[in-house]
């Protein structure tokens, strides 16, 4: 079929034509050059078809052009973005199926991975190789599926694991209460702490509420076989308005209270009670999202108050809650500049050994915020995990976007290859992996013909 080449008999009829075009291209090619970027993992599975066909459709309306700078401009820009396209495929399957092969490397590395999940058979093959250390729970696992369900997927999970002979898996959660409730349903849905704060009479009647808070979050967790929830935060309350870029932190809206005993008080007593059913809490997001204004899902952000500050206000409730309990702590990606001007917490060397591990004489876990988010994953994936693991972070979470644990575990496994990674610390981050494991009992046995979960610490009607 012949196509009619468009009129365009004057220069500025073919800027017209021709401008649009290119900036189409443009456009073709830099998703093309962010091909399974976790912003666009709505696409994920059309995306590179979807790529391939813009660029066909592309390329046909380069054809139409009457011969002249802007059609082989186009057509180079289509081009481009087939080739990188291509590129990006290949690249992907690369180091899919390499880290599927579990190399030393890869199996050396898995216990400092927490990975979230969509399809339970994907996740089912990662855990019987050994390729990671834990599994994120979230919205999306339970929309539309029971609680009953729902346990005997994670007890499947624990037995491969334990039939391997490893120790039990994290089961990690992001269950606060309130808006940040991922399992709920079919949990109840509880309060936030802030509001436990708010009705208290006084303190030793809102510890009480707090610990009773944690014990029936700790109830209903445990018997669906979760063993960490990322709860609660102990960022400090600041009121003030919304910032226009903050989409999904919302710090004011979660925070205990501007007070840091307060925060600390409410926070120990609710872990207490968490723990008291062999869930760990995890506090978060150090070191502190309470003075900032970015929101680190999207964009880097600075915490500019002065260290002083931070040390008398801010990290207290991380550290005194720390001291008295079994939480976890987690680092957000917040850049402190006048302790570290380059690398945000969950990446920072000077934060980690010489605030918490070496001030603080803290030695918890330390689990990473989501490592796809914005904050992070715009420096550079490939170079941010590795310097995660070297700045001593016991664990990585890759919560929203899956495939980035084939990016992240082919790094990691490139730099420990190199001999780029500081076996020093990763030999003390295993120990801290091995007592953290000691908390939980062996894991229950799969289900049986019934459906039901053998040799479970709490019945199944906890749920409810």
């Amino acid at each position: 079929m012949h196509l009619p080449l468009l009129s365009t008999p004057s220069p500025v009829r073919a800027w017209r034509a021709g401008l649009p075009l290119c900036l189409f291209t443009a456009l073709l090619m830099a998703w093309a050059w962010h091909l399974k970027d976790p912003r666009l993992l709505m696409l994920r599975d059309v995306e590179w078809p979807l790529l391939l066909a813009l660029s066909a459709a592309g390329g046909l309306g380069a054809w139409a052009l009457r011969p002249s700078p802007w059609r082989w401009l186009a057509v180079w820009g289509v081009s481009v973005t087939v080739a990188l396209t291509a590129v990006g495929q290949l690249h992907h399957h690369h180091r899919q199926q390499w880290v599927l092969s579990q190399p030393p490397e890869v199996l050396a590395l898995a216990p400092h991975f927490i990975v979230g999940y969509t399809d339970p058979a994907v996740i089912r093959e990662w855990v019987a190789k050994g390729l990671i250390g834990g599994v994120f729970i979230t919205a999306r696992n339970v929309q539309g599926r029971s609680a009953e369900v729902l346990q005997a997927e994670i007890a499947e999970l624990q037995t491969l694991n334990r039939e391997a002979g490893r120790p039990p898996l994290i089961v990690s959660t992001d269950q606060e209460g309130g808006a940040v409730s991922r399992l709920s349903p079919p949990l109840p849905r509880q309060d936030t702490l802030a509001s436990l704060a708010r009705r208290a009479a006084d303190d030793q009647a809102l510890a009480a509420m707090a610990y009773e808070h944690g014990h029936q979050q700790g109830t209903a967790l445990a018997a669906l076989g979760v063993n960490v929830n990322f709860s609660p935060v102990v960022d400090l309350k600041v009121e003030r308005g919304r910032h226009l870029l903050d989409f999904h932190t919302l710090i004011s809206t979660r925070a205990i209270s501007a007070d840091p005993m307060q925060t600390a008080l409410t926070a120990r007593a609710y872990s207490l009670g968490l723990q008291q059913h062999g869930v760990l809490p995890t506090l978060k997001h150090f070191p502190g999202l309470g003075d900032v204004v970015d929101d680190t899902h999207y964009f880097s952000a600075q915490l500019l108050t002065d260290p002083q500050t931070l040390r008398e206000r801010d990290w207290r409730p991380f550290r005194d809650v720390a001291a008295s309990t079994q939480a976890l702590i987690m680092l957000g990606h917040v850049v402190v500049p006048q302790i570290d001007a380059k690398a945000p917490a969950s990446l920072s060397r000077a934060l980690i050994q010489t605030v918490i591990r070496g001030e603080w004489q803290h030695e918890g876990a330390l689990v990473t915020d989501d490592m796809t988010m914005g904050a992070v994953y715009n420096r550079g994936f490939c170079q941010a995990v590795p310097q995660a693991l070297n700045a001593g972070v016991d664990l990585l979470l890759i919560a929203y976007d899956e495939d980035k644990f084939f990016d992240a575990m082919y790094c990691a496994a490139r730099a420990a290859r190199e001999r780029q990674l500081d076996s020093g610390l990763l030999a003390q981050s295993r120990q801290r992996l091995k007592a953290l494991r000691a908390h939980w009992p062996p894991p229950a046995k799969a289900p049986g013909a019934d459906g039901r979960v053998a040799n479970s610490a709490v019945s199944a009607s906890s749920l409810r």
